[in-house]
């Protein structure tokens, strides 16, 4: 973290060792997964502006950059256009957030028009434009500003930050097609199959897609960890209408706001916690895999990376991006550990391994797929019998609790915690709101009939006579509608008839839709293992179909057409668009999505129905959107093509990758080089030059060179007026369309010693010990303790009489000047300094400062520079970072301790 003082973050020299004690050599940051939190935060206000969004990601980088501390290569992606099977995916998604966005708007507002109705009082609204995240899509004007703001951003820390002083960067912004997380597994296979690449290379992934973890395995390195947010369930957010905390929207009753501090100086702030991060090693993950997938007495020889990689592919049938999930196969009734127990089990008859290198042998797999069918019946029983007995326990739960209850319970924030809790108390908000719900409450409690109850002659209330119980006071909840009753005889004809609209004898209907799914996960695996097989394919249907009906598969063609190219990316927004974001497309364009005479108009309905597919909420349902024909679209769009403006043809053709690299780079004065000769030629990167990344490089229009200005895209930084980095295009290694890169452990990796013990396995197995986990990258790591010296030494050194319980009080004792506790020296002793102030291990039994970091005598009021940018200054190779507060790099204030441990120091 870095620290911060009277509003100013000091910089973390990010060149020092990894705390972590692990040194990684590239870092990949899959940028979609930093955009969205940075634009549209869930637990934090939004930011104003677009320039404040800008910035907000500059700040997340560094956060995961001063945590990883690559020393070779940072590798950023962004979504670019997208394969045609996964453009299905994000339409549904672009869908559903437009509506969703504006159904809650039209709730906010009618709660908002009640509330003040009823005399409430409500900040005014502000006239700010709804941030509509669907402008995070290739093609808009946002994410062109995006590149060019990373472009500036890259720049400015190759020149100031020592920690990227010999880094290689590669930007592949949202110009260059393809998914971000993809592009990088396509970089990683690429660069794999070269002769120089170093198969030792520890790798580390940023994105919070579970895809990740199979993507990383599918990779085969030995040195494979992913980074990702830790999740955090049920963040306090504030409420939409009054920006207090403590209840949503729906409960908003608009009382007066509660002061905030004794002067109400916290009005503004929010309760907002520092994002944690997690490491998912993933060589820990194939330790469990291998002790998991080994299998014995095998007719084939047995291997692990083969294992592994029938894993991956196993896992796609219980859903992915690109194709539904089997009805039968649901990831929390445990269908990895059921594909796991049936391929452990039919693998014997198979004859070898379901895939290889990304290639699927449909043979195979259909004995799994016939194997899990052979148990569909029993699996889609068991659904409904646990979830009658789930229903039934929390009726008798809700039962006991009503007959056990007290008369009242207080709430919310103020409700009773169990004895032994050991989360800390979280602070009281709003607590004027939490008393009104709680008179609110008490007042119906204590109403014990109603007026029209009728009584009996004691006064008591009547049993057969009253009102009719309403339905929010009976134990059952309402549940969505199942009309396909899987756990019934006859599941299959009505499954077909509900969601496909066939007859279930239809056989040539069910045989097409198989066929679909068959293709689909072979497209998948190849996705995975080689790359786009193709970039117009797409699973034309909403729903899967049953694994009883993957007979005769084996002889399915899985071969996809050549030479297929991607979207352009303002052709890929009309595909994912609705037209309630139009207005990011040009303005004929747009017509087309509203125009009831256009020919395209039926690809975007104003509404549509989500079948919640025997689920309970409607985000887990299915979009029943229509698909969008290409030929139709292309047709529709060659008439308003010559419409666009210079920059939207821009914006409209595909790019590419660009590199960057500082002037202390090996690499710097070979592409100056370059743009010296002003050579139109591509030129291979000599990899001694570059860790070994091979590519090829070409001069770029719109480069950064040294010595030339770089203009600041965001008006709140500076321009970098002392430039010294330069950038180029860059183009992975190029091979022959039909090349397969091998799904195989390189010669010469070392395997990561292993991590797991023998008690790792079960938790009970530990002798008789509880059960703990390793945490952290070293196994070895000791913890922080004081040795009898160290307790000797405190025991002289602190004071015995200073009134205050335990022999070392948790107080640190004051410095030398001013404080009451401190005994006098004797003669010829001196004062030790502060010990224990501060227990972490950079801070704590530091010693004297030494001659370089001493602050020099300065004038009254004058702030003394840092360490760390004293030694810029003096080395002078450094441009100062552009944006670390108002009072620039070079006005970082002293913190109070340091100057009290210099005022205790003697010499």
């Amino acid at each position: 973290q870095a620290k911060e003082c009277n509003g100013v973050k000091a910089p973390i020299d990010t060149s020092k060792p990894n705390p972590n004690e692990v040194e990684f050599d590239n870092l990949y940051l899959d940028m979609n997964g930093i955009i969205h939190p940075c634009t549209h935060p869930e637990d934090k206000p939004a930011p104003k502006n677009e320039d404040e969004m800008m910035v907000a990601i500059f700040e997340y980088i560094d956060r995961i950059f001063n945590i990883v501390r690559p020393r070779r290569l940072l590798y950023m992606a962004i979504d670019g256009v997208a394969p045609r099977a996964k453009m299905n995916q994000q339409r549904s998604r672009r869908f559903r957030a437009s509506k969703e966005g504006m159904e809650a708007a039209e709730e906010k507002q009618k709660i908002r028009q009640e509330i003040l109705a009823k005399g409430g009082i409500l900040p005014p609204e502000e006239v700010k434009e709804r941030f509509d995240s669907n402008c995070i899509t290739p093609g808009t004007e946002f994410m062109d500003n995006l590149a060019k703001c990373l472009r500036y951003y890259i720049a400015d820390r190759l020149n100031s930050d020592p920690g990227w002083k010999n880094l290689t960067v590669i930007l592949s912004d949202a110009s260059a097609p393809g998914e971000g997380e993809h592009k990088i597994m396509d970089y990683i296979r690429r660069q794999r199959a070269q002769p120089n690449h170093d198969p030792n290379t520890h790798h580390c992934l940023c994105g919070a897609d579970a895809d990740l973890i199979m993507l990383g395995l599918a990779t085969h390195e030995p040195n494979f960890t992913i980074i990702r947010e830790e999740f955090k369930p049920n963040k306090p957010k504030p409420c939409a209408l009054c920006n207090q905390m403590g209840h949503e929207v729906k409960d908003c009753q608009g009382l007066p706001r509660e002061k905030q501090g004794k002067h109400d100086q916290f009005a503004d702030s929010l309760p907002i916690a520092e994002q944690e991060f997690i490491f998912i090693r993933l060589c820990v993950l194939r330790e469990y895999l291998e002790r998991e997938l080994t299998m014995a007495s095998l007719p084939f020889t047995f291997d692990f990376e083969r294992s592994v990689d029938d894993w991956v592919f196993m896992c796609f049938f219980v859903g992915n991006d690109f194709l539904p999930h089997l009805p039968s196969l649901e990831i929390r009734e445990g269908a990895i550990d059921r594909l796991v127990n049936i391929y452990k089990n039919v693998v014997h008859k198979t004859g070898g391994y379901l895939t290889e290198s990304g290639f699927v042998n449909l043979q195979r797999v259909q004995m799994i797929m016939l194997a899990v069918g052979e148990v569909e019946d029993s699996i889609f029983k068991k659904r409904k019998d646990d979830d009658d007995n789930f229903k039934r326990r929390q009726k008798e739960k809700r039962k006991r609790m009503k007959r056990d209850q007290p008369s009242f319970i207080p709430g919310g924030q103020f409700s009773p915690q169990a004895l032994g809790n050991r989360s800390s108390p979280q602070a009281i908000s709003n607590p004027r709101q939490a008393a009104f719900e709680m008179r609110m409450h008490d007042r119906q409690n204590s109403t014990t009939s109603s007026p029209n109850t009728s009584l009996n002659s004691d006064g008591s209330p009547s049993l057969a006579g009253g009102i009719k119980r309403k339905a929010e006071d009976s134990d059952s909840e309402p549940e969505p509608e199942d009309n396909i009753r899987l756990w019934e005889t006859g599941w299959k004809q009505r499954y077909y008839k509900n969601k496909f609209d066939v007859d279930a004898s239809d056989e040539k209907f069910r045989r097409k839709v198989v066929q679909s799914y068959v293709e689909g996960l072979c497209w998948v695996l190849r996705y995975y293992y080689q790359g786009c097989a193709s970039w117009n394919w797409y699973y034309p249907f909403h729903y899967a179909p049953f694994a009883s009906d993957f007979e005769g598969i084996a002889d399915m063609p899985s071969d996809f057409e050549k030479g297929s190219k991607p979207f352009k990316p303002l052709e890929q927004l009309m595909g994912v668009f609705p037209a309630a974001s139009g207005n990011f497309l040009p303005p004929t364009w747009r017509k087309l999505m509203t125009d009831p005479e256009s020919s395209i108009i039926d690809f975007y309905p104003e509404d549509f129905a989500i079948d919640l597919n025997g689920k309970k909420y409607a985000w887990q349902g299915v979009a029943l959107l229509p698909f969008v024909d290409e030929r139709r679209l292309r047709a529709a769009l060659e008439e308003v093509y010559p419409d666009l403006t210079p920059e939207e043809r821009r914006r409209n053709s595909l790019g590419g990758d660009v590199l960057f690299v500082g002037k202390h780079h090996p690499l710097c004065d070979f592409i100056v080089e370059q743009y010296k000769t002003k050579s139109t030629e591509p030129v291979e990167i000599p990899p001694e030059l570059c860790h070994g990344i091979q590519g090829k490089l070409t001069l770029n229009e719109n480069a950064v060179l040294p010595d030339q200005i770089v203009e600041s895209p965001v008006p709140m930084l500076r321009d970098l007026a002392q430039n010294s980095a330069v950038s180029i295009s860059f183009k992975d290694p190029q091979f022959d369309e039909d090349f397969v890169f091998k799904a195989v452990v390189l010669p010469g990796a070392k395997k990561p010693a292993p991590v797991l013990k023998p008690g790792d396995w079960e938790k009970t197995n530990n002798d008789g010990r509880p059960w703990r986990p390793q945490l952290g990258f070293n196994r070895d790591r000791k913890p922080v303790h004081l040795d009898q010296s160290a307790f000797r030494t405190l025991g002289h050194t602190m004071p015995r009489d200073r009134g205050m319980p335990g022999m070392y009080a948790n107080a640190v004792p004051l410095g030398t000047y001013g404080n009451p506790y401190t005994r006098p020296l004797l003669s010829g002793q001196q004062q030790i300094p502060k010990l224990l102030s501060n227990l972490r291990p950079q801070e704590s039994w530091r010693g004297p400062t030494p001659l370089f970091q001493q602050t020099p005598q300065r004038t009254a009021g004058a702030a003394p520079l840092l360490a760390w940018n004293r030694m810029l200054q003096s080395q002078n190779q450094y441009q100062p970072s552009q944006y670390q507060g108002l009072g620039g790099p070079m006005s970082y204030p002293q913190r109070p301790e340091d100057r009290m441990d210099r005022g205790r120091q003697v010499w």
